[in-house]
């Protein structure tokens, strides 16, 4: 398996998740354009546009760092513009950038709300649907390409919404993006999936919630390779997939997974909010 060579566009990579994941990739030597809005350094998160490149370059990557605000479909044009510039195409989508606030409804307000839609929803649509003409030129030159957005499997029950109605709604039309896009660009040879953590992962942004442990978490490495298990996988014949992390590891033979583990010896886990 290996992702040399190929162009990788992620939303929302300036640390956690979307970091990981670029530095799984980079080691291949990918190329690989980080588009977020954090320029300078947050007084209580880490990492900015440019230590995520450094960290990439670092690794054996090609790194382009774009201040971008995927909110905005004119900065996520220009983003993808510039990305095609300065590698010749894009081969990958990572869906990552996300905003969450786990409110009930009386206490969501309106402001959260829309931040959570504007982001994770139109951003994760309207971001799929700048990349889609450059995945199916990927397509068309047989450089198998993917989308993969970090979202939970679908489920109706009212149990995933009760705690924070708003947030679920939010995560679950990224899977809706999924679940129709999948089918949509099936044709055309563009792989459409979804991946989520059995576990909660420790990140900046889960760690400034109130009463979460993180010493019960697993690191977002797990995350990496799994997603890199993914984007190799022939996309003609994988798509429209809700994986999880530890599946998708275990279907590759890798079941000890103590390695994620945020604490060594580790044996209960917090379970993800989406996750039974």
């Amino acid at each position: 398996m290996s992702l040399e060579g190929k162009t990788i566009f992620i939303t929302g990579g300036s640390r956690g998740i979307g970091l990981a994941i670029a530095l799984r990739a980079a080691r291949d030597g990918a190329n690989i354009a980080i588009a977020a809005k954090t320029t300078e350094p947050h007084p209580t998160l880490p990492g900015t546009i440019y230590t995520a490149a450094a960290e990439i370059e670092a690794a054996g990557g090609k790194a382009l760092a774009i201040a971008c605000d995927i909110r905005d479909e004119d900065q996520i044009a220009s983003a993808v513009e510039e990305t095609v510039k300065r590698f010749g195409g894009i081969d990958i989508l990572i869906n990552n950038a996300s905003a969450i606030n786990l409110t009930p409804t009386e206490k969501t307000p309106a402001k959260r709300f829309d931040l959570m839609f504007d982001v994770n929803v139109r951003g994760t649509f309207l971001t799929s649907q700048a990349v889609l003409p450059h995945l199916k030129a990927s397509a068309a030159d047989g450089r198998n390409p993917h989308i993969l957005t970090l979202s939970p499997p679908l489920s109706m029950e009212a149990k995933w919404f009760k705690p924070h109605v708003a947030y679920t709604m939010a995560k679950y039309g990224m899977s809706m993006c999924v679940l129709g896009m999948s089918e949509e660009f099936r044709r055309d040879g563009i792989a459409v999936n979804a991946l989520w953590p059995r576990t909660a992962i420790d990140t900046a942004a889960l760690a400034m919630i109130p009463g979460i442990d993180t010493d019960f978490c697993r690191t977002p490495e797990i995350l990496a390779d799994s997603a890199y298990i993914i984007l190799n996988r022939k996309s003609v014949d994988c798509t429209g997939n809700f994986f999880i992390d530890d599946e998708v590891l275990a279907s590759e033979g890798i079941i000890d997974l103590e390695k994620y583990s945020v604490v060594p010896g580790t044996t209960e886990f917090l379970m993800d909010f989406f996750i039974d």
